[in-house]
């Protein structure tokens, strides 16, 4: 399944604005005429909206809702479709929105505690859906709260659930995720790993329809706990920057670890799903069952939880 061109990951920092165009040359000016000084521009990083450039760069709800309905079908076949879904440390609830446009009875719940994402998140993606937006709730609240009603599809990505860090923790979180599902309901979270995820190092990539450059910084790392300090920077073609739009602070899981505490509150059954690569070894977005998983420097993927 397609999820979409996209790195979920990586790094740099240091502000720069602007400065004055420098001329080459003597400038001549008429006589009587006096020279205006320039107004310089407004720097790119100063006008940026942070919600905007995160979800170009990162999100491709889309590709992600197709994925999610795969995994549903691959589990319980053709017989029916989901229709009620969950998304845990939801931000701007795009994947809500999404998900309700894909039929007139799908319906959606969103968790976060950030109320200043999820009313950005109302603006942008719930409003323009006019009276299907009443097919969707968000939750200003923890993503432990239980529902409304059982979800037919529950997910947490773009690796929020890691920040719990206590192993108890993370597992109390799972254990409500499965006794918050409906009798054919899946949960889903996605991975990242590699060689590249264990240390800190910082990676940028150009974003083709955005004028600006996505940064992630693995600022630190401490292998003895897994707990890992990362940021995201946004770089425009002014040279100016939007430094440490967004910080994490969690813990890198590896998939091993998810699985048994999956299996340990109550999942029959853990899949995974790891990203294929095209001839030059970059990601191409195709997700394929894989029980063993790609050995190299870097990788994404989903795990998909069956009650």
């Amino acid at each position: 399944m397609s999820k979409g061109t996209k790195s979920d990951r990586r790094p740099k920092q240091d502000a720069k604005t602007n400065g004055s165009a420098k001329n080459g040359g003597k400038k001549k000016h008429k006589k009587g005429k006096k020279k205006k000084d320039r107004v310089p521009a407004v720097p790119m990083a100063e006008t940026a909206d942070r919600h905007d450039l995160y979800e170009r760069a990162v999100q491709d709800c889309a590709s992600d809702v197709d994925f999610l309905l795969h995994a549903w079908h691959e589990v319980y076949g053709e017989d029916g479709s989901p229709r009620h879904f969950r998304e845990d440390f939801c931000g701007t609830a795009a994947m809500c929105a999404e998900w309700v446009r894909r039929h007139p009875d799908a319906t959606a719940e969103g968790f976060d505690i950030d109320t200043e994402v999820l009313d950005w998140g109302r603006v942008r993606h719930l409003a323009p859906l006019g009276d299907a937006a009443d097919r969707i709730r968000l939750h200003e609240g923890d993503v432990r709260d239980p529902a409304d009603r059982p979800a037919d599809v529950r997910c947490a990505h773009n690796f929020s659930y890691q920040i719990l860090e206590r192993r108890s923790e993370l597992k109390d979180y799972f254990a409500k995720c499965r006794r918050g599902l409906s009798d054919r309901g899946i949960f889903v979270i996605d991975l990242y790993g590699g060689s590249d995820a264990f240390v800190e190092m910082e990676e940028e990539r150009e974003i083709e329809d955005g004028d600006y450059t996505y940064v992630w910084e693995q600022r630190t790392f401490h292998p003895a706990t897994g707990h890992m300090d990362c940021f995201i920077h946004f770089r425009f073609r002014d040279g100016s920057e939007l430094a440490e739009a967004f910080e994490y602070s969690w813990r890198l899981y590896t998939p091993p670890e998810l699985r048994d505490i999956l299996h340990e509150v109550g999942f029959r059954e853990v899949r995974t799903f790891f990203e294929e690569f095209d001839d030059e070894g970059d990601g191409n977005g195709v997700f394929s069952r894989d029980e063993e998983g790609p050995a190299c420097e870097g990788w994404i993927g989903y795990m998909v939880a069956i009650p």
